[in-house]
């Protein structure tokens, strides 16, 4: 049984992806697979994460299967840039639901504003570097869905 103090709050290293697309491919199989957000605590599962969510997509729902925010040991600025950088390279980060609140603490709040931070210098440093097209109207998309409109979609707010 963990407990506090006992080493049980850290980083593991544990073999998921394959249990997790038998649950998703069951699931899929015989139409019961729900939209679903995946988390991961060690960031080194974000590219097995992020090209699995790419097997269970839907035409019905954009985004159904997502990679969680990072989160936990992951929550810092290189986390959440690894993060991103993960789905933007595997998967399609226009569709990404964003940064989540913690509901218990009212300083949570602030996570968003730096999530969304480290967000836009992301983009706009691939915009300087020629790695993505300036285009206003697609920026202020992938913008505005990442922080508020993607969420409100998935979760039908």
């Amino acid at each position: 049984m963990a407990a506090a103090d006992t080493g049980f709050d850290m980083i593991a290293t544990n073999n998921c992806g394959e249990s997790i697309a038998d649950l998703l491919s069951e699931l899929d199989r015989t139409n019961e697979c729900p939209k679903t957000i995946l988390y991961s605590l060690n960031p080194v599962d974000n590219e097995l994460l992020g090209t699995l969510l790419g097997c269970f997509q839907s035409d019905e729902v954009p985004g159904k299967i997502q990679l969680g925010s990072a989160w936990w040991f992951n929550d810092t600025k290189s986390g959440m840039e690894d993060q991103m950088r993960a789905l933007a390279n595997l998967g399609l980060l226009g569709n990404f639901v964003g940064m989540l609140t913690d509901s218990r603490s009212f300083l949570s709040y602030a996570r968003h504003d730096y999530f969304r931070r480290i967000m836009c210098n992301m983009i706009g440093n691939w915009i300087e570097n020629g790695e993505y097209p300036n285009f206003d109207a697609s920026l202020k998309k992938i913008v505005e869905g990442i922080s508020y409109n993607n969420a409100a979609r998935y979760f039908g707010l």
